[in-house]
């Protein structure tokens, strides 16, 4: 258990999804260039979701993320934040929104 000041550190915000393309370096990880509403051209979070979506079926889906995680490099790639997704076995699936709504809007 984690009391609630530690879950409020965390800022989850809606993200459009506006290019995906398979990571260079790794069979099981996709690039996907954001705009998480916050202004930042070229933002991109790398997903180890490429077994599961082609990148075509991601572009212009809205989708959650961690938008104040550090960055990190993944395979040489930077990632700037982290999609949620919920796995079952061997199933998984991104978590998106119900109907469409602005980049950048906080899940609260």
């Amino acid at each position: 258990m984690i009391p609630i000041e530690d879950f409020l550190k965390v800022d989850l915000r809606v993200a459009k999804v506006l290019h995906a393309e398979p990571h260079p370096n790794a069979d099981k990880l996709l690039i996907l260039k954001i705009d998480a509403g916050d202004g930042v051209e070229g933002r991109q979070i790398v997903a180890g979701i490429r077994n599961f979506y082609k990148p075509e079926e991601l572009i212009g889906k809205n989708i959650v993320i961690v938008n104040n995680l550090a960055p990190a490099i993944l395979r040489g790639v930077e990632s700037q934040g982290m999609l949620l997704a919920a796995k079952d076995g061997e199933q998984l699936t991104i978590i998106t929104t119900e109907k469409d709504i602005k980049p950048g809007s906080k899940i609260q």
